[in-house]
């Protein structure tokens, strides 16, 4: 017993010890800090901690079963052996010793004494006979078996550690009555030494058996995490690259998972990035130049007329409209800004109130008209006649996107010297279209040009955030902006505003 519970002991300890070995094992070999050390260590620990759970219950299974086993069946040899000496008790003279000498005769003739050893005891418990010699005659077990047998007498079972020898036993005793009378007592004793053993054995083999487990799940592991830690610290790195300045650079996929999907999202924002760095260079040459053109202009003119250098009163006029054109021109361009920073700040807002779409329109075209005739280009209204009930909107907003579709119509379609605008309702929807007669628009610059910044191939002026603009207008009022080239043989370009009516 004393073995056992050592070895039990050590294994123990050894078992506690086990997740401390593996963590500091597993630092020297992966020499790796952070998600991968974190993972293995957690489902290390954890696998640790379940295995010696089973080891240890394992071992009290099979130790129990061993016992109970041997236990059971030297109470089934008990029983039998009483049963036999009641079925015969009538044959015996007690008074004349013939129980004594059946007793001794039994105890003699016992054939399994190489597992178990039957004694024959006296009712006060002192051992008259034994079946392999081992017991002295005349010694007291003292056991708790015989203690109980004679005040209950009754077959009783005993485990624990002999004090003759030390080592520990499992004993069942069986008490011999003649007329009612305690006689005598037939013990079986049998020593757990190899049992203890075999249950060790076992043990250990199951211990060997999770070790060997806990190996496999740990390669495993390593396998595993690596074929997400390294994806990830590539990403990584790609990442700080992109930070660093590198946009549009690019991470090789490997895997069609979660990875895969980080990896498509980097892809995408560093497209993204390179995207919107490439339009805001843009955007800061074309404002510089756009500027400096008007500028250039109004300055020129203004140190003309200052110094006199002007030969007529018709000199002037036409220096004070150059100058005063170009301030307009300023004064759109700053106003573009200013509607693209209430954009990013959130401080664009609309006052929605009921108006009339088709009155809107027709002032922003009679606006537009005469102003498009000087530069030779004809603007041709097409109306409906059905009359549309006042729809949630703001005036105001609406009427600078139909001049912004208007004047970027005049700028990039104005060779074809034709703008057709038209109005007219479709499935429960205010339709209206602007379209120009000039180049169009490259189809591979199509889905980017309501971008902010974007200006595309046209070399006509601009900022590239009007469309921005009218796009964020027509979006807060629920509505849809399309643009798109058209498909007859006249070409041109399409802009397509759907509105709901509310209704």
């Amino acid at each position: 017993m004393e073995k056992l519970q050592t070895c039990v002991s050590r294994l123990l300890t050894w078992l506690r010890r086990l997740p401390g070995w593996f963590q500091v094992h597993l630092s020297r070999l992966t020499r790796v800090r952070g998600i991968r050390q974190r993972w293995l260590m957690n489902s290390v620990s954890f696998l640790v901690m379940v295995l010696a759970v089973v080891v240890i219950v394992f071992g009290l299974i099979v130790k129990n079963y061993y016992d109970s086993s041997i236990l059971s069946d030297m109470e089934s040899k008990a029983r039998t052996a009483v049963n036999y000496f009641s079925s015969t008790s009538s044959n015996y003279n007690s008074a004349d010793g013939d129980y004594l000498s059946a007793a001794q005769d039994y105890v003699s003739s016992f054939q399994d004494g190489t597992r178990l050893e039957l004694q024959y005891l006296d009712p006060e418990g002192t051992v008259i006979y034994s079946s392999n010699g081992l017991t002295i005659s005349g010694s007291v077990p003292g056991t708790g078996d015989i203690n109980q047998l004679r005040h209950t007498q009754t077959i009783s079972a005993w485990r624990g550690v002999s004090p003759q020898t030390g080592e520990r036993v499992t004993a069942v005793s069986a008490p011999l009555l003649y007329n009612g009378k305690l006689v005598g007592i037939l013990r079986y004793v049998t020593s757990m030494r190899l049992v203890d053993r075999q249950v060790i054995i076992l043990t250990l083999i199951a211990v060997i058996l999770s070790v060997s487990i806990l190996i496999l799940v740990y390669l495993s592991n390593i396998y595993f995490v690596r074929s997400i830690v390294g994806p990830v610290k590539n990403i990584t790195g790609i990442a700080r690259r992109i930070a660093g300045g590198s946009y549009g650079i690019q991470v090789e996929k490997k895997f069609d998972d979660e990875v895969g999907d980080l990896t498509d999202a980097i892809n995408d924002m560093s497209l993204r990035i390179k995207q919107a760095e490439s339009m805001k260079q843009e955007f800061i040459s074309s404002v510089s130049h756009e500027l400096r053109t008007p500028l250039t202009a109004i300055t020129g003119w203004a140190e003309t007329i200052m110094s006199g250098e002007a030969r007529d009163e018709g000199d002037v006029r036409k220096g004070m409209s150059i100058i005063a054109s170009e301030a307009r021109r300023l004064s759109g361009m700053v106003e573009e800004l200013l509607e693209f920073s209430r954009i990013e700040d959130g401080r664009f807002t609309l006052s929605i109130e009921p108006m009339d779409i088709k009155a809107e329109l027709e002032d922003a075209v009679y606006t537009y008209h005469e102003f498009l005739a000087a530069e030779g280009i004809a603007v041709y209204h097409t109306d409906c006649e059905e009359e549309f009930a006042p729809i949630p909107g703001d005036p105001d907003r609406l009427r600078q996107v139909f001049c912004n579709l208007l004047d970027n119509a005049a700028k990039h379609g104005g060779a074809g010297k034709r703008i057709d605008t038209a109005i007219y309702p479709d499935d429960g929807d205010v339709v209206i279209t602007v379209r120009d007669y000039g180049p169009g628009i490259p189809p591979d610059e199509l889905p980017n040009v309501k971008y902010k910044f974007y200006k595309g191939s046209s070399t006509a002026r601009g900022s590239g955030i009007g469309l921005a603009v009218c796009e964020e207008i027509i979006s807060r009022h629920n509505g849809e902006l399309t643009i798109s080239n058209a498909d007859d043989e006249a070409g041109g370009c399409l802009v397509e505003i759907r509105l709901p009516t509310g209704t």
